[in-house]
């Protein structure tokens, strides 16, 4: 038996490679909305609620600002969960976990919301690689 050549084996390491990298991001892409929901349940578990001032809005993290009916000040450091359409300046609800006022959300917004984005970004992974490695095949015959 002959050993396949240098440019079989490469195209072939390169389309493992490619399906290991497309189930680590499935494995991620499965995880995040889970963690969002866990996120949803302790918050439900201890709800406050309070109307909170947006103090800032990027690409990462929105950060707000409101008070908990004790009087403190809460700004949590990670933002706010379910951000999506808030601006600078703007009164929004938000509910948090009482026992850890750092985690809040957008009052009325869960897990479900993460489902699009997610589930949308896992099917272009896929579809890049599956054409990659598609292409690596074909090319891979006709040498």
């Amino acid at each position: 038996m002959t050993k396949p050549a240098l440019g079989v084996r490469v195209r072939r390491a390169v389309s493992r490679v490619l399906l290991v990298v497309g189930g680590v991001v499935t494995l991620v892409c499965v995880l995040l909305p889970i963690a969002c929901w866990r996120d949803d349940v302790a918050i439900e578990k201890h709800l406050g609620q309070a109307v909170a001032q947006v103090d800032s809005v990027a690409f990462n993290r929105t950060v707000v600002r409101y008070a908990t009916p004790d009087g403190r000040v809460i700004i949590p450091s990670q933002g706010v969960l379910y951000p999506a359409g808030l601006n600078v300046g703007d009164n929004v609800r938000v509910e948090y976990d009482q026992t850890n006022p750092e985690l809040t959300r957008v009052a009325g917004r869960t897990a479900v919301l993460s489902l699009l984005p997610v589930g949308t970004f896992l099917v272009a992974v896929w579809i890049v690689i599956a054409a990659v490695v598609t292409v690596l095949r074909r090319f891979g015959t006709q040498v």
